[in-house]
């Protein structure tokens, strides 16, 4: 139960193993301490977690999250989240997804659900307000995610992995509708606990403290999001697609497995040739108001069409200019159930191997016509497509070619080239979960994306890369979505960059360093609410809770630094926040000397910052943030970390 509005009051504890469920102990204390979503997720992860503990083994939990304002009638907010430990980096990832099985299990009366154990057979997981039922999916397996759902009541909301998860791939993922819980290899653990399909169903719905002014506040939030250059016209108009024709413009277009930052035929492969030629209609997630997702045709289908991320990591990073081709590919890996950030990065690298002759995979640099097998290979483990499966980093210790694998931690990165936006290669190699482009803050926003602060300098990136860090934090474990955070950015700099004041603005940008960091490490100073970030409000209102910017931004820190402390207690080294050479001592411009990450520089500062060492919370940082975890736990930690 809780006192709060907003929450449910419950959350849900699964044994598969046992086929036995009940109620994870969660209490207003907690709800105050970590919010929800993602942040709530660390936290119940951090205290079951062992330093032996794999992605595999059976008492690796998995945490489905939502949000207090998941359910509660503001804009963008139908996210949940899902967290465990990565099979494909070995410490935490939190997947977050636009799909509506976050608003069901609400619907139903839980706030989240904790699953363990495993499965002997294939088994559907069902959620109602009355029962949990274990159903028999043996007739669900193998199937696509695209099958598995139309087999599944559609009244539900549901979770379904593929193929690719089944069989385990590393970076396979959870579809919930055409909406995907992508990064990590979520739909691996599903898969290793022969959970084919997790489905709720309720009438229930949350209470509201103060409804009126939730509603007056709703008013203003949707009009801000319509109104704003990012959020009201970019994103509907060209989706995250938008993105790639300025990329090309500031050289952060990943091209030729992140060789470069530019890509000739990008014009062949951008947001404009997908809105002018390919789309058939935009498309929303649940509650949202921008509507930025792509539906275009494969064959007699209209399917979700191809994401920033897609189009540039099959696209300029293989050297491919057929945007018809990235728009099945992305229609294929989704019914196979794959994340295809990894799965093309890992594709990119495989190509690149073959180009320097250390291993032929069958795939190259401008040779296409083989890659929707080579993607069933990979779902499917077959052939050559099994070492793929594992990604970059596992690939690289087998074959070679460390340099020019490009992850994070064991993540492959995004589409966005660092050498061009230095405080977004900090961010990368700062992600807790590897290399994210959300979990690093998305610093490439402010360093050519939206704003124009410049890219390569390395001053001021370490505290905006912590402040971003934090407020996505923040918004995720709200229940929004984290291009809410866009309208955060005052238009006028967006829409009128020559204008005096702008200008003066974005030069003193980097400088403003000192004093970002102050917030950034007492984060009482902010006692108020800011109109362009709505969401302390909303929390407010929907919960009766105490809620500023503050709020917001200590949510944020904590989240970070318990994920960041969970990692050192699954054995991350101290030295894990690192960058290939290619992006840290190869010039993107061999003319210009800035154009590679000052990754040691940054993290000097950004270590400082955040009240780490080399990388680590210190213990006083962790009780400054009221993280409690037993002290003979954290020194292990840290002497592992250090060996």
């Amino acid at each position: 139960m809780t006192d709060y509005q907003g929450y449910m009051g419950k959350v849900l504890f699964v044994d598969l193993s046992k086929q036995t469920y009940g109620e994870f102990p969660w209490t207003d204390k907690d709800r105050r301490r970590t919010l929800g979503g993602k942040v709530m997720a660390a936290d119940i992860l951090l205290h079951h977690i062992t330093p032996e503990m794999k992605a595999f083994d059976e008492d690796n939990w998995l945490v489905i999250t939502t949000g207090p304002l998941t359910g509660t009638g503001c804009p963008n907010t139908s996210r949940f989240n899902i967290s465990t430990i990565s099979p494909l980096t070995g410490i935490l990832t939190s997947s977050n997804c636009g799909g509506d099985f976050g608003l069901a299990l609400k619907r139903a009366g839980y706030d989240g659900a904790v699953i363990t154990g495993k499965s002997e057979t294939p088994v559907h997981l069902r959620i109602t307000e009355k029962e949990v039922t274990f159903e028999d999916a043996g007739k669900l397996w193998g199937m696509t995610t695209g099958e598995t759902q139309k087999n599944i009541h559609r009244t539900h909301g549901m979770l379904a992995i593929g193929p690719a998860g089944e069989n385990k791939v590393l970076y396979a993922c959870v579809f919930s509708g055409e909406r995907t819980a992508g990064r990590g290899g979520v739909g691996a653990v599903f898969g290793d606990k022969k959970l084919k399909a997790v489905s709720a169903f309720g009438t229930k719905l949350p209470k509201i403290a103060n409804r009126e002014k939730l509603k007056e506040l709703n008013v203003k939030w949707t009009k801000l999001l319509q109104t704003h250059p990012l959020t009201g016209r970019q994103l509907p108009r060209l989706g995250t697609a938008g993105l790639v024709s300025p990329m090309q413009a500031h050289s952060i277009l990943a091209t030729k497995n992140f060789s470069a930052g530019r890509y000739d035929d990008f014009e062949m492969i951008s947001g404009e040739e997908l809105a002018e030629n390919h789309l058939v209609s935009n498309a929303a997630c649940t509650t949202c108001v921008i509507r930025c997702a792509r539906m275009c045709k494969v064959d007699d289908k209209v399917v979700k069409g191809p994401e920033l991320e897609t189009l540039g990591l099959l696209g300029a990073n293989i050297l491919n200019n057929d945007i018809e081709k990235i728009i099945r590919w992305n229609y294929e890996i989704d019914e196979l159930g794959m994340d295809s950030i990894s799965c093309a990065g890992s594709v990119a690298f495989a190509m690149e191997l073959a180009e320097k002759g250390v291993h032929d995979f069958g795939v190259h640099f401008g040779e296409t016509d083989n890659l929707s097998q080579m993607f069933r290979d990979i779902a499917y483990r077959e052939g050559e497509g099994n070492y793929l499966a594992d990604g970059s980093k596992r690939m690289s210790e087998q074959f070679g070619g460390e340099e020019y694998a490009i992850h994070a931690k064991g993540m492959e990165l995004a589409a966005y080239e660092p050498r061009h936006a230095v405080g977004h290669g900090l961010g990368y190699a700062t992600s807790n979960r590897g290399g994210c482009h959300l979990n690093a803050g998305y610093m490439v926003v402010v360093e050519g994306l939206g704003l124009e602060v410049d890219s390569l300098t390395p001053h001021g990136k370490a505290a905006l890369a912590i402040t971003f860090q934090n407020l996505m934090e923040a918004v995720s474990a709200c229940g929004s979505c984290l291009f809410t955070s866009y309208a955060v950015l005052p238009g006028f700099l967006i829409d009128k960059p020559n204008m005096k004041a702008t200008r003066a603005i974005l030069t003193a940008f980097p400088y403003v360093g000192p004093v970002v960091n102050l917030l950034n490490h007492f984060t009482k100073i902010p006692q108020m609410n800011i109109p362009l970030v709505p969401h302390g409000y909303a929390v407010k209102y929907a919960t009766g809770m105490r809620s500023t910017m503050a709020s917001l931004l200590t949510w944020g820190t904590y989240g970070y630094n318990a994920e960041r402390i969970a990692n050192i207690i699954l054995g991350q080294k101290a030295d894990a926040d690192k960058l290939p050479k290619r992006l840290t001592e190869e010039l993107q411009d061999p003319n210009n000397p800035k154009t590679k990450v000052p990754l040691e520089q940054m993290k000097k500062v950004y270590y400082r910052a955040r009240g780490w060492k080399k990388g680590i919370p210190t213990w006083h940082r962790l009780k400054s943030l009221g993280i409690d975890i037993d002290k003979s736990v954290y020194d292990e930690a840290l002497a592992r970390a250090w060996r």
